[in-house]
């Protein structure tokens, strides 16, 4: 024994089939340690997954390899395992690096270096500024609950002791296993783990509880890249926005209805939105997918979408109003037609509608400027109108429609070509009307516009 280094010290206790927390090496001399803990962590195999945790911050492997009185728990590569499988990572790299530094931190004890004859149960402050507690029963000694299996690897500037568990800090532990878990641990999700740790408490609590009805929550979770597409960069006060993307109950994916026609709407803790479910992949809002599926948590299940969910706040007579009042405006004559057809005060009521919507240019290539709507017959511009709106009452976004017809509200059909994304109006019109590809699936609280670049005429009686 007196010849070993640190390192093959630390070797003998790990293969050792026995560890306890005291030794008598009264007939040996004085161990005089070689290697700062960080060559400790370095040169022993079983800790190699700490090792590739601590190369991520230069900083931290500076302060392990100076001087110092530090005390490293050190937890060994099945442990690193053992906790991606509890959090439903793959590797470390997955995990971000502020959650996992925290995690690092928590296993570092810098006031003294406790050697096995000085650990005793009792709470210890660690560098993270959290307590871990040592306890001990019969068949061992645990820190913050993970077993201590292997101890006393003396180094220039403290001490390891090899544990069997990862040690989660207290302030993160009640996430792991919860629906939460996926994206806090998860460094595709740090936006929406922003949005939850800036918005009110109360939301977090929600999420990691079991729902109203006490069946379970699901989380449509977006990605970092699902807050980009929506063009969301501030996170702050986005307490509506998260609880819009959380239902009440565990819907996995075959509990979820299937669709023709129309989205269905299902309500969530932050008011309804929109699924469509008709056999080309799930959508949400017309312009959300469901990328993955089936997440399981304690407290429910996550599904992955590509584009947050914005709980819509005003009608369709609302929207238009205010593109109309832009600069440039748009749907100016849209808005003039309504007025002059006594429709002004329709699209503000409960709906839901689906309206083609034409632009300014569409009207005014069909010859109806301001002044033509305005000295037409009312009923003749209700007439053009009304065959711009689906006639049955529901959201028909994008991913509902087929080829085929389509009656709308004035009784007459419009012809749909998915692939050409054209509609051809009943007056058969040549060319048909083009919808918009960026302007589809504008949700309002009361239906939905798809923008279109001409005219319907209906049909001549």
């Amino acid at each position: 024994m007196k010849t070993l280094t640190a390192t093959k010290r630390l070797l003998v206790l790990i293969l050792a089939p026995i560890f306890v927390l005291s030794c008598s090496n009264d007939d040996d001399a004085p161990f005089v340690p070689t290697n700062s803990l960080v060559e400790i962590v370095q040169a022993t195999p079983q800790l190699s997954s700490l090792e590739t945790a601590l190369l991520k911050y230069p900083d931290l492997i500076n302060t392990l390899s100076g001087n110092g009185n530090f005390t490293v728990f050190a937890p060994d590569n099945d442990a690193f395992d053992a906790l991606l499988a509890a959090i439903g990572q793959s590797s470390i790299d997955d995990i971000p690096e502020n959650v996992l530094r925290n995690v690092l931190e928590y296993h570092v004890y810098a006031s003294a270096t406790l050697t096995s004859n000085l650990v005793g149960p009792g709470d210890l402050q660690m560098v993270n500024g959290e307590t871990a507690t040592i306890t001990s029963d019969n068949t061992g000694v645990f820190i913050a609950g993970a077993k201590i299996i292997g101890i006393d690897a003396l180094g220039t500037n403290g001490v390891a002791h090899i544990i069997s568990n990862v040690m989660v800090p207290p302030s993160i532990a009640p996430i792991v296993g919860t629906i939460v878990a996926p994206a806090y641990f998860n460094k595709d999700f740090t936006t929406l783990i922003a949005a939850v740790e800036n918005a009110n408490t109360d939301v977090l609590s929600v999420l990691l509880g079991n729902g109203p009805s006490g069946n379970g929550l699901t989380l449509f979770a977006p990605t970092n890249a699902a807050f980009e597409a929506a063009g969301i960069t501030d996170v702050n006060g986005a307490d509506a926005v998260l609880t819009y993307h959380v239902v009440d109950g565990t819907v996995n994916k075959d509990d979820l209805p299937t669709t023709s026609g129309s989205a269905i709407a299902i309500p969530t803790l932050g008011g309804n939105f929109y699924l469509t479910n008709a056999g080309n992949g799930v959508m949400i809002n017309g312009s959300t997918m469901v990328t993955s599926t089936d997440i399981s948590g304690s407290n429910g299940v996550v599904h992955v979408i590509d584009r947050v969910l914005l709980p819509p706040t005003q009608t369709i007579n609302e929207i238009v109003a205010e593109f109309a009042g832009g600069n440039p405006g748009e749907f100016t004559l849209l808005a003039t037609a309504l007025q002059r057809a006594g429709l002004g005060d329709t699209f503000g009521t409960a709906g839901p509608f689906t309206v083609f919507a034409p632009t300014d240019a569409a009207f005014l290539a069909a010859g109806l400027d301001a002044d033509v709507i305005n000295s037409t017959d009312p009923a003749a511009v209700a007439g053009i109108l009304t065959h711009h709106v689906v006639k049955a009452s529901a959201y028909v976004f994008s991913g509902d429609l087929v080829t085929g017809d389509v009656e709308m509200l004035n009784d007459q059909n419009v012809g749909i070509d998915v692939s050409a994304l054209t509609v051809q109006d009943a007056a058969m019109s040549s060319p048909a009307a083009s919808l918009v590809p960026s302007l589809l699936n504008v949700l309002a609280t009361n239906g939905v516009v798809h923008v279109i670049d001409k005219v319907l005429l209906p049909a001549t009686p």
